[in-house]
């Protein structure tokens, strides 16, 4: 499945190039509701509310009710998860706040993982397992911390609907998405497994799809080089 992706950065839909690089921003919010009011899901990222810079609220509200979302950015509590569903978005994707580190350690917060799972069922919450150089990135991807998505997926196996894994080193580049890694870490889990940063064409997608891999995609399809 071909899931496209709406990036919000200041008030705008936006790609950007490995979560830095600005690239591509529009403001005709109209037109790509429309586009892709036929998919069956579509992710929604408040990178201002990841990035702990900001908020665009009243632009994820007004796209979760039209369209359907699985909504991230800035969750970091079963209250703002409750809200953002209350506003219409079908899941929420939770990244940062499932990882707790200090100078000596880094840990799966599991306890919030459950808290969210009892809070508003297992059926809407998707881990966010975002990675730079194999290792885990927070907080809008500015920081790391000392896991890997092995270490991580069998602790949160039990409280989640689906795994969103993004490869940030391919971000918003169209250099393809590395089918290795996906095959790999399909097997660690029975939920959901989706895959996002560098998907470029839809053969790429079908080859995701045919080891059960689903594919969000975003710079290919703002750019029109995958055409939907």
């Amino acid at each position: 499945m071909l899931i496209p992706s709406i990036d919000l950065l200041g008030g705008r839909i936006v790609q950007l190039v490995q979560g830095e690089k600005l690239r591509l921003a529009f403001d005709d919010f109209e037109y790509w509701i429309e586009k892709f009011s036929s998919f069956p899901l579509v992710q929604l990222i408040d990178l201002d509310a990841a990035m702990r810079t900001g908020e665009n609220s009243a632009l994820v509200n007004q796209i979760a009710s039209r369209l359907p979302c699985q909504v991230g950015g800035g969750i970091h509590s079963v209250e703002r998860a409750r809200q953002v569903l209350g506003a219409g978005a079908k899941r929420v994707i939770v990244g940062s706040a499932l990882f707790s580190s200090n100078s000596e350690t880094a840990s799966v917060n599991t306890v919030f993982a459950r808290e969210l799972a009892e809070g508003i069922g297992p059926d809407r919450v998707v881990a966010g397992i975002d990675t730079k150089g194999g290792r885990i990135a927070v907080k809008g991807w500015k920081e790391q911390v000392a896991l890997t998505p092995q270490q991580v997926i069998p602790q949160l196996e039990s409280h989640v609907a689906a795994f969103l894994y993004t490869h940030v080193d391919g971000e918003g580049l169209m250099g393809g998405f590395p089918i290795d890694t996906a095959a790999s870490l399909r097997k660690l889990t029975q939920r959901q497994f989706i895959v996002a940063g560098g998907v470029r064409s839809q053969q790429e997608v079908d080859s995701l799809e045919a080891l059960g891999v689903d594919a969000v995609v975003g710079m290919a399809v703002y750019t029109n080089l995958l055409a939907i």
